[in-house]
């Protein structure tokens, strides 16, 4: 870049009045040179910084893409799968989900939309990481969701099963269901416990302290009177047996009891012993589901 004379004598003074030095012995002749010097190492001074920024906005522009891109590609479906033992799985978001005998729990690798949605097959108890932005759902093969943003709570819901169980410990949740093809939701407290029959899409309530339905974590089965036809269900499900009641007149038996890692034939003779229940293992497998088939009579 050329400069005139008037513009070089402009540029001298202020560079002599930099550096304190007397007019008299520069001239912008003599002093041309060096004044040239130094503002070519200005521009090369420029010129890079303004290469560097121009790389800059590149790179950023072409990660803020690739982000986008990321972004915008379906999330990978993790499936964890449980048979007889009990698993804890930690979720992206920091949830916690315990799972029990024959259960599986289906969640995205990452969590993208304003939900955090999972879906359950069998049961599990959920400390679900609160965030109020962003809803986390629990979805099931009977058509129906579980809807909370932080809390503790255990569901129930094997797919060969008519009902849905949830039990909440802590927090507040909405059972989501249909019935006649409209929406409902039903909110629960601490201290309930939901039932839903998927048949007639109807759901009961009832007061619990949860220490019976969550009891499985601990590796515990607990009775608190609790009816035989009940009993053998969730005996099924830790032992994934099926059995078979062949005395009506048994239905209306009751049982009290705790047991802690004890074997099926321990129970069923504790069973006896206190009732007048009496069982024996069945020839034919449940083809169906693969189960072994014990009758009670």
């Amino acid at each position: 870049m050329k400069h005139t004379d008037t513009e070089l004598e402009e540029i001298l003074n202020q560079l002599i009045a930099s550096t304190r030095s007397p007019r008299g012995r520069f001239s912008a002749a003599a002093s041309y040179p060096e004044l040239e010097k130094r503002l070519k190492s200005h521009t090369r001074h420029l010129t890079l910084i303004r290469t560097f920024s121009a790389a800059a906005a590149v790179a950023l522009l072409c990660l803020s893409v690739w982000t986008a891109y990321l972004y915008m590609q379906p999330a990978t479906i993790q499936t964890v799968s449980t048979l007889a033992e009990t698993r804890t799985v930690h979720l992206p978001d920091g949830t916690s989900v315990t799972l029990n005998h024959y259960s599986s729990l289906s969640y995205p690798e990452r969590f993208k939309s304003d939900n955090r949605e999972v879906e359950l097959s069998g049961e599990a108890y959920f400390e679900v990481a609160k965030n109020p932005e962003k809803r986390f759902i629990v979805s099931t093969s009977h058509q129906s969701q579980i809807e909370v943003l932080g809390t503790h709570f255990n569901i129930e819901a094997y797919e060969k099963d008519d009902k849905v169980l949830a039990t909440l410990v802590e927090g507040k949740i909405g059972f989501i269901f249909t019935q006649d093809n409209v929406s409902k939701k039903v909110l629960m407290d601490p201290g309930q416990k939901l039932v839903y029959d998927s048949r007639d899409c109807k759901v009961q309530l009832y007061a619990t302290s949860g220490e019976s339905e969550i009891a499985w974590k601990e590796g515990k089965i607990i009775f608190r009177n609790t009816p035989l036809e009940e009993g053998l269900r969730m005996l099924e499900k830790r032992f994934n047996v099926t059995f078979v009641l062949s005395n009506e007149r048994l239905r209306s038996e009751a049982f009290t009891g705790s047991f802690s890692h004890q074997r099926l034939e321990r129970i069923l003779e504790i069973f006896k012993i206190s009732s007048n229940i009496k069982w024996r293992y069945l020839d034919t497998q449940d083809t169906i589901n693969e189960k072994t088939r014990i009758e009670i009579y």
